[in-house]
């Protein structure tokens, strides 16, 4: 029954405009963050005082002043601008729209945004902070929520006609409400619509990607299974069945499978449909298969769909069935509902057709299962992309959750907890890491690759090689090996190593809030985060090789065991040298993560010396110039005696012949010796010429000596030579292998090699030579310089 006056719906239809030029002036005022007046010059100095700027040229009589919104203004604009971009053109023009909920003059309430478009209204309450933090003072919504809202719809229908689909939004911007509250609870048994954060920079990802087809992925999520109408779709299909599913195969008009698709992006926004596994549409490529189908082209190739029909079922009514096949004929009859339709393959198709001239008249070839759950639908999807490129690898780690949670393979299961981590630290409200963290299709300041390296080799976990753990990764796990319930260990690894990490965080976002809220520094960027998540889990290793902790300690005992080393490494990078800052943030490439987690130990180190785990005993050795210059001197002078030597004995045993007797290695140095001559040529180092024996590398050096290992020269009926001594009696040298083959005794030449270079490269800390490795190559030169 009625309970507007007439005179009530005409101002609330006053508040409403459609004028397009009227609207796309707001749309500008509202898209702009400054509120912009122009004013009397003599009023000027008043606005001053109060925040206010003046900008542009001055006019005949006014002055135009300007000032930032507040953060409640600016977010109930860039929702008005939202609606907006998906297409609405019916919409409130200011922030004074009363609706009344019942007969009572006092039972009324501001909405924020109206939005209209075609047959579905959207009320809108917005609700801000200026900085993310918990959600307070609910409770007044929420109580009298469902009653205000069917007061709200009548007063809607008695306007605008019961054939309007109206959906109540309660946007949020930096508040966060948990999932499991009774806010959310009565949000949804009130049929209602939650958007935060992640929808609005979802909704803005679908607007930039999708362009005008936004509209219908919008449509499909927030009136998901609502039917749109009475109207049923029937049409007609062949049913078949593969690996135990039923299939229909049918053609369909673009028009209504746009109302009914929906595509499961992976990003937060649709975190209660998960897994998902869909990337987002390529814009560029949207536009050009419009294009496409405009000038005549079409998809031979089937859309491969879902129907998601647990509240709205499909029916299938068959005619016959087909005499050689198990397949048959019929009717499909559809529910004429909202997002009901997964696009598992096919989306750019179907898309397309939402901005061409052929979206009511063509019709497309359909593949549809029913009732796959998502882990089906994502094996599907995979298996069609495998090949692709367009899957990217950072959805690929996302998606490992799902893809690995139950396999067979230890290490396939490890690959999936570490996926499950990572999201519960982006996507918990009760972690500082919240909507740091790209998940999915969902951008943000820091990567998913550097998250899954850090907690790969943080011995927070164990590592694996299919069912074989590394028993080096064991010490400090937060894992327990030997539960043989996987799934309930997995889940309850989760949240030990979830706990750990964000106590560790929170610290730093508490105490030293210069150093985290500093983006692309030490601790909030890629290289940080391998470098932090590394060293804390390290720590607790170190600490768990004392005795002091082990897998069930508390979470707050466990962080309280490793603050203290934490607290060294934030001080000292809160008063870090500028040059050693920006030496240290320059630092690029494939080998910068682990420089970065050396340089976090080594400040740890300077404090806590009794912390020295055995990387950063190596890592400090190869920084240490004496020893490099030794381990250098060294190997310099073992490589000219054993090129002195082998050239030696080879002119002994061949005298004028010893050139043919090798001439595949010289024809090698010959041109190694052009390609040098090139080179310096081109560098501006002049024409010199290169004698092809300078040429010669330790490899060629160790096939000259095996080939002639026992040779002397009475084997060639040559003349003997005074103190002649074979290359066995020149080179072998027992480096703990014993000496029972001619390949133990000159072993030692294939391990010289691989440590020059690290002492050739003379100027990089790339390769350099620790301790060991420096005391080996003094063995093999005490060896030739008895």
């Amino acid at each position: 029954m009625a309970f507007l006056t007439d005179y009530q719906a005409q101002e609330i239809k006053r508040k409403l405009l459609e004028d397009k030029s009227t609207l796309g002036k707001l749309f500008n005022a509202k898209n702009n963050k400054f509120q912009t007046l122009s004013v009397d010059h003599s009023l000027v100095e008043d606005y001053l005082k109060n925040d206010w700027e003046i900008f542009g040229k001055p006019l005949k009589t006014k002055t135009k002043i300007r000032k930032l919104k507040g953060h409640s203004k600016q977010f109930e604009d860039d929702i008005w601008c939202q609606f907006y971009r998906l297409g609405f053109r019916h919409l409130n023009f200011d922030e004074n729209l009363i609706l009344p909920f019942s007969k009572d003059p006092k039972d009324t309430k501001q909405i924020d945004v109206v939005a209209i478009k075609d047959d579905t209204i959207f009320l809108v309450e917005c609700k801000s902070s200026e900085k993310l933090g918990p959600a307070k003072l609910l409770k007044d919504e929420f109580d009298l929520l469902k009653l205000r809202l069917d007061g709200f719809k009548k007063a809607i229908w008695q306007i605008f006609g019961r054939d309007k689909k109206i959906k109540y939004v309660f946007a949020t911007r930096n508040l966060r409400i948990n999932p499991d509250s009774i806010h959310i609870q009565r949000l949804e048994e009130s049929n209602a619509f939650y958007f935060n954060n992640n929808t609005f920079d979802y909704i803005n990802s679908l607007i930039k990607n999708y362009k005008n087809a936004a509209f219908y992925q919008f449509l499909g999520m927030v009136f998901k299974n609502e039917i749109i109408n009475q109207n049923k779709i029937e049409i007609p299909a062949v049913k078949g069945q593969m690996g135990k599913k039923d299939y229909y195969m049918f053609s369909i008009e673009p028009s209504l499978l746009l109302k009914m698709g929906f595509v499961l992006h992976r990003t937060r926004a649709n975190e209660s449909e998960f897994p998902t596994y869909q990337r987002l549409l390529v814009p560029s490529r949207l536009k050009g298969i419009t294009k496409f189908i405009d000038d005549g082209g079409y998809f031979p190739n089937s859309i491969i769909l879902n129907f998601n029909t647990k509240k709205n079922k499909i029916k299938f009514e068959s005619n016959s069935k087909m005499t050689d096949s198990n397949a048959c004929s019929g009717n499909l009859i559809i529910p004429n509902a909202y997002g009901i339709a997964y696009i598992i393959d096919g989306q750019h198709r179907v898309y397309g057709y939402a901005n061409s001239k052929y979206l009511e008249n063509n019709t497309i070839p359909v593949v549809a299962f029913d009732g796959l759950d998502t882990i089906e639908q994502l094996e599907i999807f995979m298996d069609i992309n495998q090949n692709q490129k367009a899957v990217s690898p950072s959805l690929r780690l996302d998606l490992e959750e799902d893809l690995y949670w139950d396999s067979d393979r230890v290490d396939s299961r490890l690959k999936a907890l570490r996926s499950s981590i990572i999201k519960m630290l982006a996507n918990s409200e009760s972690s500082s890491l919240y909507s740091m963290i790209s998940v999915g299709e969902d951008k943000a300041l820091l990567t998913f690759k550097p998250f899954t390296a850090a907690i790969s080799n943080s011995n927070l976990l164990p590592t694996a090689k299919g069912n074989k753990y590394n028993p080096d990764s064991l010490i400090g796990s937060l894992y327990d090996t030997n539960n043989q319930d996987h799934n309930k260990e997995m889940y309850k690894a989760k949240r030990k190593v979830v706990d750990f990490i964000i106590a560790c965080y929170d610290f730093v976002e508490q105490h030293y809030p210069e150093i985290f809220n500093k983006e692309k520094y030490f601790i909030i960027s890629n290289r940080g985060t391998y470098a932090f998540i590394s060293v804390i889990g390290n720590l607790n290793k170190f600490e768990t090789e004392k005795g002091t902790l082990n897998i069930n300690t508390e979470t707050q005992t466990r962080f309280d065991s490793i603050s203290k080393y934490l607290t060294s490494l934030l001080d000292q990078l809160s008063i870090i040298e500028k040059e050693d800052e920006e030496r240290q943030l320059r630092l690029l490439g494939a080998g910068a993560d682990t420089k970065w987690l050396r340089f976090f130990q080594s400040l740890i180190n300077k404090k806590h010396p009794e912390y020295n785990p055995p990387e950063l005993i190596d890592w400090s050795e190869r920084q240490n110039e004496d020893l490099q210059s030794e381990g250098r001197k060294y190997g310099v002078e073992i490589e000219k005696y054993v090129k002195k030597q082998v050239l030696k004995n080879l002119k002994n045993l061949f005298n004028e012949n010893w050139e043919l007797e090798i001439n595949s290695i010289k024809r090698e140095c010959l041109k190694r010796a052009e390609e040098e001559k090139e080179r310096n040529y081109k560098e501006g180092l002049g024409v010199k010429e290169i004698h092809w024996t300078e040429m010669f590398n330790i490899n060629d050096y160790k096939t000259i000596i095996k080939k002639y290992f026992t040779k002397s020269p009475e084997d060639f009926d040559l003349e003997s030579v005074d103190g002649f001594e074979t290359y066995r009696d020149l080179f072998s040298i027992d480096i703990g292998d014993g000496f029972n083959s001619t390949d133990q005794r000159i072993k030692w030449i294939s391990r010289f090699n691989s440590y020059r270079n690290l002492w050739a490269h003379e100027g990089t800390k790339e390769k350099r030579l620790n301790k060991d490795e420096v005391e080996f190559l003094e063995k093999i030169h005490g060896h030739f310089y008895k």
